[in-house]
């Protein structure tokens, strides 16, 4: 690409698209959001199926791939003909990494990780910081990106405040930080960290009795929204605060890169069925009544392509995620295609550590060694983890928790029975749905009325989508965005086809 079509986009505040030195304005929201998705994934392929999600969510067009090929034709002529490519896994934004700054954010705090010297950490941490111009997205509507990338961001970010907050506290430069402080903290005013890292600088700043003032505003408003106590961190600041004995002790908050991971995928939309399957899940956290559990639980659910499994294990994890304060981690092992390359377990504990950001000159040489550290992180903390598209057991053995207090779900389309065998792990077996269960799927996306009203139409689709979950949630999406023509019409378009538009994952 010619350097003055250079691309660059920012989405740490309001979404910014430059080329060269012209800034163009997408008036579009599907235009914006569609940029959005491609930049953060700048220069890798992004798949026609994720466009998609990101721009409709459940409410796909009917012709998915000749729509979005449409909206992709009107972004080039916005952005150069040369900035979209085309290839056979998806379309590619043709921007360096470190011209999208929410990737450059990502990539600073990666570095600070990394880094020995503490000055060059601290100077890594301010550049990431200074990128952020307000909430990422903002005037991007798309629940996709709200519901996984913005978070994600939110949250990093804030534990890079806090870190630096304490930072220049103890460098008696509190003062630089504050008004920040005051910021997030209305923005955020039920994360305690949060106030710690005010209460601390407050302090530092000579101002003892505003930061006790402070705490009384929090105290007040997590007991009035919350019904509990400030934890033990505010109160221990609190008193020592009372005492006057603030002495610069207090704890450095997470790092940047050791927050608490939220990564499980947004929850399936009208999952329905699964009653024995979910249950089953359940027994695990009912478990936890039995004193004698000194292991983590362990499920593996396997069953062919298009069960559902995916759907089961992130819609299970999302209705007891508060089970697990301290953190819900999720990977893709890319094991379902026996063609296509799987993460290696040696790939995957990274990707674990990763989730809680432990630093790499903390992470010993070889599988082994990374995997005891990660399960030395997980000692004594309440986490689920969710290990999906498992290839073999091999891949999943050293991944998994070893103390109690932590779930770890693992996807597969084979028994891993080496698991089973060798840590007691519990299996489900995923079958086809019935055909009532099959039909109670299309009720919840097309509603109960449409459903009942044409059964024999309704148990023709099934038949011709094989009771395969994704398969009926793909065709639902047809007969939804055409609500005013019967499914019969549909059943006769499917009659004698395969399972339509089958996705290769679940």
């Amino acid at each position: 690409m010619d350097p003055a079509e250079r691309l660059a986009v920012r989405l740490l505040g309001p979404l910014e698209v430059v080329v060269g030195r012209r800034p163009v304005d997408l008036t579009t929201g599907r235009l914006r959001t569609l940029v959005v998705t491609l930049a953060l994934s700048a220069g890798r392929p992004v798949t026609v199926d994720q466009l998609a999600m990101a721009v409709w969510g459940p409410d796909l067009p009917i012709d998915v791939r000749r729509t979005v090929s449409t909206y992709m034709t009107r972004l080039r002529n916005a952005l150069g003909a040369e900035s979209i490519v085309f290839d056979p896994a998806g379309y590619v934004l043709r921007a360096r990494p470190d011209d999208v700054d929410a990737l450059r954010f990502d990539s600073l705090l990666d570095a600070a990780a990394r880094a020995v010297d503490p000055a060059r950490e601290a100077e890594l941490v301010d550049k990431a910081v200074s990128l952020w111009r307000g909430f990422p997205f903002e005037g991007v509507h798309s629940a996709w990106l709200e519901a996984g990338e913005a978070p994600r961001l939110v949250d990093r970010y804030l534990s890079a405040v806090e870190h630096r907050a304490h930072r220049l506290a103890v460098a008696g430069r509190g003062a630089d930080v504050l008004p920040l402080l005051r910021e997030l903290t209305a923005l955020f005013p039920l994360r305690e960290s949060l106030w710690a890292r005010l209460l601390v600088v407050l302090d530092r700043c000579d101002r003892p009795v505003e930061a006790l003032e402070h705490y009384e505003v929090i105290r007040v408003r997590i007991s009035r929204e919350l019904g509990v106590d400030p934890g033990p961190e505010l109160q221990r600041i609190y008193r020592e605060l009372l005492g006057r004995t603030v002495t610069g002790s207090v704890p450095e908050p997470r790092r940047p890169l050791e927050v608490v991971p939220r990564q499980l995928p947004a929850d399936v939309h009208g999952f329905a069925g699964r009653a024995v399957e979910v249950e089953a899940l359940d027994g695990l956290l009912d478990d936890e009544a039995d004193q004698g559990v000194r292991a983590a639980r362990i499920v593996v659910i396997d069953g062919a392509e298009g069960v559902g499994k995916t759907a089961l294990a992130v819609h299970w994890a999302h209705q007891v995620a508060h089970r697990f304060p301290d953190g819900q981690v999720y990977v893709d092992l890319h094991g379902r295609d026996p063609a296509s390359r799987a993460m290696s377990p040696a790939e995957a504990v990274d990707a674990l550590l990763d989730s809680f950001l432990v630093p790499e000159r903390y992470r010993p040489g070889g599988v082994e060694g990374r995997a005891a550290l990660y399960r030395s992180v997980l000692s004594g903390r309440r986490v689920l983890t969710v290990l999906d598209n498992a290839r073999d057991a091999a891949q999943v053995r050293q991944l998994l928790p070893g103390g109690p207090g932590c779930v770890a779900v693992v996807t597969a389309r084979t028994p891993l029975t080496g698991i089973v065998v060798a840590l007691g792990a519990r299996t489900i077996r995923l079958d086809r749905p019935t055909v009532d269960e099959a039909r109670q799927l299309l009720a919840h996306r097309l509603g109960a009325d449409r459903v009942r009203a044409e059964p024999d139409a309704v148990v023709e689709i099934i038949d011709s989508c094989g009771r395969l979950p994704l398969a009926l949630a793909r065709v639902a999406t047809r007969a939804r965005a055409r609500a005013g023509r019967p499914l019969a019409e549909l059943a006769a378009q499917l009659r004698g086809r395969r399972a339509p538009d089958l996705p290769s994952d679940g």
